[in-house]
């Protein structure tokens, strides 16, 4: 059987949860999985369901049937077919261990996507990538050309149906024009000293600082720097005998997983974008299951 997500968002009122489940149960499907919040500052709604269909019905037909009860609480709402896997864009500059842990997660289907692409303003991960039989798109950027490169970005993204790109630390500022074209389906990833420790050397900032916790930030991207939604945080504990390098080394491990769990939560339809924040339910059960070991 067909498992399916069906996500909600919409004005608070009685009757919604009910009215949902009515019509998964008239329509012959089972709940397996249901999260709900009710934002009481915003008065929004939100809900993920999965369920499976008992009758073999369709994804066209589940979607034709709900539409009555959508426009009754006037909702945002989708149903994704859970199996279907969300086609992502990668970009990547000099730092490689995003880009190498996603691939990882990739290959022993711990991440499940489709990686259509990986796109770069340097040729450093070219061999990485193209021995993973993944196409490679180099664009260089600089003051010159960026609108021209971002044309050429915007080109490969049309070209391989990405719906979610990922700044795997790339390392250049996207426009405002295509943050807002993009809205809610760029992911980037940064070091959790922001705004506390901006500009170069984040991390011997922090060091300088005797900072006790590190960490990292994956957000999605707005034409506000660093400002977007929150989807994932995580940090470490640091001591006074850590140097600056081993700073570097556990942000490093941090920001991969980060990233990777952000990453996660979108593909499988667990992020609701609320303003300036975030509503991410927890995985369905099964949900980080890999489809081998290493």
């Amino acid at each position: 059987m067909t498992t399916y997500v069906l996500t909600v968002n919409c004005h608070s009122t009685r009757g919604i949860v009910a009215a949902i489940a009515n019509y998964l149960a008239d329509s012959g499907c089972n709940l397996t999985d249901s999260n709900q919040y009710d934002d009481l500052l915003t008065g929004q709604f939100f809900m993920r369901v999965t369920f499976v269909s008992q009758t073999g019905a369709t994804l066209d037909s589940l979607k034709a049937g709900f539409e009555p009860v959508a426009q009754e609480f006037d909702m945002e709402w989708a149903i994704h077919d859970a199996e279907k896997k969300v086609k992502v864009l990668l970009m990547v500059s000099n730092f490689g261990h995003c880009l190498n842990d996603l691939l990882y997660r990739w290959r022993i289907g711990a991440l499940p996507v489709e990686i259509v692409g990986v796109v770069s303003n340097h040729m450093t991960y070219q061999k990485v990538v193209v021995n993973h039989d993944i196409p490679f798109h180099h664009i260089k950027v600089t003051k010159e050309n960026k609108p021209e490169a971002e044309a050429h970005l915007l080109d490969v993204v049309e070209e391989s149906g990405a719906e979610l790109v990922v700044l795997a630390r790339y390392m250049q500022i996207l426009s405002d024009k295509l943050c807002q074209k993009m809205s809610g389906k760029i992911i980037n990833i940064h070091h959790s000293f922001l705004p506390s420790f901006k500009g170069a050397n984040p991390y011997k900032q922090a060091y300088e600082r005797g900072v006790k916790l590190i960490g990292a930030t994956s957000h999605y991207v707005t034409a506000d720097l660093d400002e977007g939604p929150i989807i994932e945080q995580e940090t470490v504990r640091i001591t006074h005998a850590q140097s600056p390098e081993d700073y570097v080394s556990l942000g490093r491990d941090v920001e991969a997983l980060v990233l990777a769990r952000a990453i996660h939560a979108h593909v499988q339809h667990r992020v609701f974008i609320n303003g300036n924040k975030t509503v991410v339910f927890p995985a369905s059960p099964g949900g980080y299951t890999s489809e081998r070991m290493g």
